[in-house]
């Protein structure tokens, strides 16, 4: 009898273990994890190539801003001495004869101004020619400090067009700027759209557009 208890004790508790073993709960099996989308590695490299586009693209607008900058700084100053050389030309001046030695000095005085000026980039080779030839309102006879005032006022001339040239390039230099930091931002979103689809972790990036100057907007309309 002890030894039919004892054997039917040890099959209760091995029943007990078995049934227990069967309650736990089953971790439910792992997902598998989904296939890597080939058009998500062809979307990073394309938005790779076009970051490094629009960082290029970008120094070269801040290069044509800084442009704008200098050549606006040259014109301000071009017009302060044109300012104060017509101020100092509107003093009426004695009329009498001048000996041809006078006249003479004049015209060297003149184109010695003006082939300087030119050489220090104030004057453009075609203004250099229309002083030399005496053409428009370029008269060798003029008193030096009606020459002084026509010059100054023909440098501050050059420095205009020099401005306006400027604000064109650096315009357009925007404005390639602009389209490919758009084209950066889309390739951006495909590329977190197609990472977002695949289930992968998604971290948006830090997207930038370029802002122009007042003074550069200003000075194309």
């Amino acid at each position: 009898m002890e030894v039919a208890a004892t054997i039917w004790m040890i099959l209760l508790i091995a029943v007990a273990a078995v049934t227990a073993v069967l309650a736990v709960p089953r971790r439910p099996a792992r997902a598998a994890a989904p296939a890597a989308d080939p058009r998500a590695g062809e979307r990073a490299l394309a938005a790779a190539r076009a970051a490094e586009v629009a960082g290029r693209l970008r120094a070269d607008w801040l290069r044509a801003q800084e442009r704008v900058d200098a050549t606006w700084a040259a014109f301000d100053a071009a017009d302060r001495d044109a300012r104060r050389a017509a101020a100092a030309s509107a003093f009426p001046i004695l009329k009498q004869r001048r000996t041809r030695a006078e006249l003479a000095d004049r015209e060297r005085n003149l184109h010695r101004m003006a082939t300087a000026a030119c050489r220090r980039r104030e004057l453009s080779i075609g203004q250099l020619n229309e002083v030399l030839a005496h053409r428009g309102s370029w008269n060798p006879r003029r008193h030096p400090v009606a020459q002084e005032a026509a010059l100054r006022a023909a440098v501050r001339e050059h420095r205009f067009a020099a401005y306006r040239d400027a604000t064109g390039q650096e315009r357009q230099a925007w404005q390639e700027a602009e389209r490919a930091a758009a084209t950066l931002r889309s390739l951006r979103a495909e590329t977190l759209t197609v990472r977002a689809r695949a289930g992968r972790d998604v971290h948006y990036e830090q997207r930038w557009a370029p802002a122009r100057s007042a003074k550069a907007r200003l000075a194309v309309r």
